[in-house]
């Protein structure tokens, strides 16, 4: 006789009971996988792979102490052998990133189907990894992209002397340039000279449009000084 086969034991990490519930009840339609319990915090998780052992870790990335990337951290850390696959409704790069960083084979969203969600299940049980090399690529070079974007702009910010930054802030408060040179008791010449020279920091070709810009980069409004 054949021994049948073995079942493929799984932990759900899941802060919603419902869906958690209904997780629960979905993979116990699929005759190869077994669901051997639930976490519902990052803080519960390691104690109860530690407990259950696991083959795979159904993890959601947003937790109430912490992402599914903190959970299967600490699931690796103490048992490499758990595959974790992250089930979740964030999209975003960065927790793409974040999970393959803490160790994750497989990221879903939670539109998957019951089938998506099982194979993903069964792959990851086998040591497959679920993320194409593919897609990793395109990530890293919109998050380097990003990220050097990020330093553009904040080299464009602190490239500002106070007094530019003073008048940006007026700006951003609706004053026009005679009414900053009456604030900040300069001559209207000087304040011209100032915007122009906070336009070109800013890349920008309006006053509207340096304090948008400014407001996109996360500039924090400088409290204006009158000069001495």
């Amino acid at each position: 006789m054949t021994a049948p086969p073995e079942l493929t034991k799984v932990l759900i990490v899941e802060d919603h009971r419902v869906v958690a519930e209904g997780l629960w009840a979905l993979l116990a339609e699929y005759s190869d996988l077994t669901v051997v319990g639930w976490a519902d915090s990052v803080a519960e998780t390691v104690p109860m792979a530690k407990e259950l052992k696991p083959d795979v870790a159904l993890v959601d990335f947003r937790l109430p102490d912490g992402t599914g990337a903190d959970a299967a951290a600490g699931i690796r850390a103490h048992d490499p052998s758990v595959a974790i696959v992250i089930l979740s409704a964030d999209a975003s790069d960065s927790a793409l990133l974040a999970a393959v960083e803490a160790g994750a084979c497989g990221y879903l969203l939670k539109s998957a189907s019951g089938d998506e969600i099982a194979a993903a299940i069964r792959s990851a049980a086998e040591g497959e990894t679920l993320i194409p090399a593919s897609t990793l690529v395109e990530v890293l070079a919109r998050h380097r992209e990003d990220a050097r974007s990020t330093a553009e702009q904040t080299e464009r910010l602190d490239s500002m002397t106070p007094r530019e930054q003073e008048i940006l802030t007026l700006m951003s408060q609706g004053l026009d340039n005679r009414a900053v040179a009456e604030r900040l008791s300069i001559s209207y010449a000087t304040v011209r000279t100032h915007v122009r020279r906070i336009l070109e920091k800013l890349d920008a070709r309006s006053q509207l449009e340096a304090v948008a810009r400014a407001a996109e980069f996360g500039f924090k409004p400088a409290q204006p000084e009158p000069e001495e």
